[in-house]
């Protein structure tokens, strides 16, 4: 199953995205990316020490394209480099007994390297590799942005989960998010509610999302050991007690259970 998981800032993303892995990967090999420019999925699995992304791997880069991340526009690079090694070379094994994998793929500085560059060509390639070629569970942590994903890539997506918090402004960044992944070919898209207080907040996300035409897969309550976690450095497994935690293994067995559309 393929999941891409997506939405506003801050919304909490990361935090189901590292939990779904880790829930999901008791009983299935999955492999977490994070594909999101801040790159925080590696601590919100409890890994502090620093990983280089894929996209500031230059000589990797240069190897695989045959050309310098940044090299002046025109010069020629391979676009269909060879990358079906890099998955496993290159991700981070979480747990010993290899059932869950990390791999952090950074993100193109726009300023500098523009869209249509070596480091963008390898990193939609090894998009489409994780996405159309492995057996695994593939968890994506995603930027609200997702042109990138490329639309054969997308159409390989199982389902799309937009994260939302009570609130407008989530709201709207979720119904821009159904309308970019409606014209690349994503057809299955779910919503999870996060940091929900109280009934009536959960019910006017709930009518809102209605009224968008989106589906809701769960919701997560406010929880502190959500910061609790996040302060010590720990993932949300550790605490057995989190009211959330309790919330994402429902989220992820509707996730198991789900049909997607044909």
């Amino acid at each position: 199953m393929k999941i891409a998981i997506t939405g506003k800032g801050g919304v909490g993303k990361t935090t189901l995205s590292g939990t779904l892995a880790f829930i999901l990967s008791q009983a299935y090999k999955v492999f977490a990316i994070d594909a999101d420019p801040d790159m925080n999925l590696a601590s919100s699995m409890g890994i502090h020490y620093k990983i280089t992304p894929i996209s500031k791997m230059r000589d990797l880069i240069k190897e695989r394209t045959g050309a310098e991340p940044g090299s002046a526009f025109g010069e020629v690079f391979k676009i269909n480099p060879n990358i079906s090694d890099l998955p496993d070379s290159m991700s981070v094994k979480v747990k010993d007994d290899d059932t869950l994998k990390l791999l952090v793929m950074g993100t193109i500085d726009k300023g500098g390297d523009g869209c249509i560059c070596p480091a963008s060509v390898l990193l939609k390639a090894l998009m489409r590799n994780l996405i159309l070629k492995k057996d695994e569970i593939v968890i994506l942590d995603m930027e609200a942005g997702i042109e990138h994903l490329g639309r054969r890539t997308a159409e390989a997506v199982d389902v799309m989960i937009i994260v939302v918090e009570p609130g407008l402004k989530s709201l709207e960044t979720a119904e821009r998010i159904k309308r970019l992944a409606a014209d690349i070919g994503i057809r299955n898209i779910a919503v999870v509610i996060n940091k929900v207080s109280n009934k009536a907040e959960e019910e006017f996300v709930t009518d809102k999302l209605n009224e968008l035409g989106l589906e809701v897969l769960g919701s997560i309550p406010r929880d502190d050991n959500v910061i609790l976690a996040d302060m010590e450095g720990k993932i949300l497994l550790d605490y057995p007690e989190s009211v959330a935690l309790k919330s994402i293994k429902e989220i992820g067995e509707n996730l198991l259970n789900y049909n997607p559309r044909n």
